[in-house]
């Protein structure tokens, strides 16, 4: 279990977003998510809408169809997001 799964529960959300900063310096796909958090492929595109919204996540796609998410690392609220997410994990280890 996560330190923010601790705090906040177990969502497909927080699970997407966990694997998004896990990751933070790579795009990645949709099922490359999916495979490697265990959620549906259904369930990441869901989940994955809000976080795109609310500009926590970028989106570049690779012709009509591919399309590949990373997290934005230079937003304002993403930098607020990594620092809590850091300072949870050092308190809670």
């Amino acid at each position: 279990m996560t330190a923010l799964e601790k705090i906040f529960g177990r969502t497909a959300q927080m699970t997407v977003l966990e694997n998004l900063i896990k990751h933070r310096d790579e795009s990645t796909y949709l099922s490359g998510i999916a495979e490697e958090t265990g959620l549906s492929h259904s369930s990441v595109a869901r989940v994955i809408d809000p976080l795109l919204k609310a500009n926590v996540v970028i989106e570049k796609r690779l012709g009509k169809q591919i399309r590949t998410f990373k997290l934005n690392i230079d937003y304002k609220t993403t930098k607020l997001i990594l620092d809590f997410h850091t300072r949870l994990n050092n308190e809670l280890e």
